[in-house]
């Protein structure tokens, strides 16, 4: 059998092992399989600029398709992987033919996680995780129209922000506590609810939302707290690792696809990479992680490509993660935990400000809004594991670079 790799996905991560792979050397024979049909794009812009229209679909493509012609690397869109033998070493597709591989990489992504709710499949409501999606969200977002957004995480948020700002009447609805639970400290949560309140965002928290109904043009969803009426829906409540093809080829899933510091699985010739994946982290409190993140897919995937390559180097990398909400940019590195002692430095009024964690007197994680300085210099402070006194981080007349 030739020398070659396949690559399950065609997202972030595959876009980069097919550039690393190519960059570090490899010879061998390169297939890409995409169950959509277009070539890997960018995800991050589809809730703000795309969804603004500010940008077109082609400025989303991670590179442009020439290079993947140039890279001799075949690309099979709206196709799905539907099986592995890993005895055989082929992978079954869903146009009935089949792959040889000699190296496999699952870069199978996610998908959204789709509400067990009455009337959530009106057409009216609707999710947004690729690029059709903001297609059909787009036409909804007229001025004067009502949006319901189920869940306040990034992308409930940043679609509300948008929205709001184009003159739509938006109401958020959260089962958390809070906005952002999963993903931020309670400083930065409320100082977003504050945010959004202001722009003319009805943001409803701890409160669950139980059924949908249809009543004419518009939709009523019921929630513990009341109605809400709307012209649209859109819900926002997460995404799942798409692990299935993992786990029915007997390889080992534990919220994502388990794997080593080199993008391993327990097969060593087949890998995972990206939001699929889930790896070992010194950063993480529990010694593992899956990270949701460009920054994970774009350095898992070189790392990959090395140990592809016969030249492993274990990953370890400080995680990042961003979002844009208005004028507002919030850069989280590191990982925190809920014992973290939580020191914040600025002013939120002036809306330029960070929260630093720390745990055992080391910094673990930072989020910074509108605060350059404090992120970059956070990210390194991760990464050497520093020690800084609390009252040093807090004062802002010491410069973010005195800090080692």
């Amino acid at each position: 059998m030739s020398d070659s790799v396949v690559i399950v996905g065609a997202g972030q991560a595959a876009s980069q092992l097919v550039a690393s792979l190519r960059s570090e050397g490899y010879a061998g024979g390169i297939v890409v399989i995409g169950d959509e049909t277009h070539i890997p794009y960018q995800r991050p812009p589809l809730s703000k600029a795309y969804l603004k229209g500010e940008i077109a679909t082609d400025r989303l493509f991670i590179k442009p398709p020439e290079f993947y012609r140039s890279a001799g690397c075949t690309l099979k869109l709206s196709t799905r992987a539907t099986a592995i033998d890993r005895r055989a070493r082929t992978l079954s597709l869903s146009d009935g033919s089949s792959l040889p591989w000699s190296k496999l990489v699952l870069a199978t992504g996610s998908r959204v996680r789709k509400l067990p709710l009455p009337g959530a499949e009106d057409p009216a409501c609707r999710y947004l995780r690729g690029i059709d999606d903001v297609d059909a969200l787009r036409p909804h977002l007229v001025e004067g129209a009502r949006l319901a957004i189920i869940g306040a995480g990034y992308i409930g948020l940043e679609v509300a922000a948008v929205a709001v700002k184009r003159g739509l009447k938006v109401t958020v609805i959260e089962a958390a506590p809070r906005v952002l639970a999963r993903a931020a400290s309670p400083q930065i949560s409320g100082f977003f609810e504050d945010e959004h309140r202001k722009a003319g965002v009805d943001l409803r928290c701890y409160v669950r939302t139980e059924s949908i109904d249809r009543l004419g043009d518009a939709l009523a969803i019921n929630t513990s707290s009341g109605i809400v009426a709307a012209d649209a829906v859109l819900i926002g409540v997460g995404i799942l690792p798409n692990t299935e093809l993992a786990g029915d080829a007997g390889l080992e899933v534990e919220n994502g696809i388990r794997v080593n510091a080199f993008a391993q699985t327990e097969d060593p010739d087949i890998y995972a990479i990206g939001d699929c994946a889930n790896l070992p982290s010194s950063y993480a409190v529990e010694g593992r992680v899956r990270l949701e993140s460009v920054q994970n897919a774009i350095d898992q995937a070189k790392h990959a490509a090395l140990s592809i390559l016969g030249r492993p180097k274990a990953y370890d990398e400080v995680p990042w993660f961003w979002s844009d909400q208005f004028d507002l940019k919030l850069q989280i590195a590191g990982l925190s935990a809920p014992q973290d002692q939580i020191v914040l430095r600025g002013d939120r009024a002036s809306r330029s400000f960070a929260a630093f964690h720390l745990r055992d007197g080391a910094v673990t994680s930072v989020e910074a809004v509108n605060a350059a300085p404090e992120y970059m210099m956070g990210r390194k402070l991760i990464a050497a594991r520093a020690r800084v006194a609390p009252e040093r981080l807090a004062d802002r007349a010491i410069p973010m670079k005195d800090m080692t």
